[in-house]
């Protein structure tokens, strides 16, 4: 039977982005793919990133997390995600600040309100091989990529940036105007992008509003999605569409983006606890 039978789990949803929470610093186990699709494909704990609590690796910080996607494939950054584990973090003992860990690297979070938190998302990466891209393009605030005609094409000339997690960001004047389920897919399967990419589309309402339609990668379209949001008001202000700091609005709600001086972007959102449960040992009688 799977350690994770019984296991209990938070159901929580950062800015609409849903979100499941498992803590397993008490154990060895890592959650295999297929266990992550079948908790996934459960209506009680359906996720759109899971993110999984182990024992800390670096010292001074409080866990290492595991970021998975619906399809059971790896992330390296989940922004609302991250959020939720700093209230879970946060209820534990009263903390208002503290470090976690990703793969993606040491995050800074902290408590702004009853549950709000900011989380300091890191650096972005704009080099083409950081990315990354299948070949070099020396300037990575538009690169030559078109869907369409190529007189007339639909969409073309994303930034793209790392942040944690490639993503792509396509500039229109109205991100639903687009059929994004078709697009999105063709798009993160993209040979340009050799490990996918996450997808958004971006419209400039003004110089600090930002609104913004993503197709996650390992996931499809989801209500909010952090480090897209990071991304897109990054690759916003790099190409000088607006300041260093933005409201970026998605289906899910609004997140506060900010681009420090010190190159670091801090993302500011709500976390919302939808129910607790345990899961059923019969979710994963199939999961090898």
């Amino acid at each position: 039977m799977s350690p994770l039978a019984h296991h209990p789990f938070w159901k929580m949803n950062g800015a609409g982005n849903e979100i499941v929470v498992v803590d397993l610093r008490a154990s060895a186990h890592v959650v295999t793919a297929a266990e992550a699709r079948a908790i996934a494909a459960d209506e009680r704990s359906r996720f759109d990133q899971m993110m999984v609590l182990h024992k800390p690796r670096t010292p001074g910080t409080r866990c290492f997390i595991r970021i998975y996607n619906t399809d059971g494939s790896l992330a390296g950054a989940c922004g609302n995600g991250t959020r939720c584990v700093a209230w879970v973090l946060a209820e534990e003992d009263g903390s208002n600040s503290f470090l976690v860990e990703t793969v993606a690297g040491i995050l800074a979070c902290r408590r702004v309100g009853p549950a709000a938190f900011s989380v300091d998302m890191g650096e972005p990466k704009f080099g083409w091989q950081d990315i990354p891209l299948a070949e070099e393009f020396r300037d990575t605030r538009a690169i030559e990529l078109q869907i369409g005609p190529i007189d007339a094409p639909i969409l073309h000339s994303p930034s793209v940036v790392s942040m944690g997690n490639p993503h792509a960001i396509f500039w229109v004047d109205d991100p639903y105007a687009f059929d994004l389920t078709k697009i999105g897919p063709m798009l993160e399967n993209h040979p340009i992008f050799p490990e996918r990419a996450n997808i958004s589309l971006a419209g400039v309402k003004s110089r600090d509003h930002i609104v913004l339609w993503v197709w996650e990668r390992g996931v499809g379209i989801t209500r909010a999605c952090g480090s897209a949001a990071c991304a897109a008001l990054v690759s916003a202000a790099r190409t000088k569409r607006t300041e260093r700091a933005a409201t970026v609005s998605l289906p899910g709600g609004d997140l506060f983006i900010e681009w420090r001086d010190d190159n670091h972007v801090v993302m500011t959102g709500p976390t919302e606890v939808e129910h607790e449960g345990r899961f059923a040992p019969a979710l994963f009688a199939t999961a090898a």
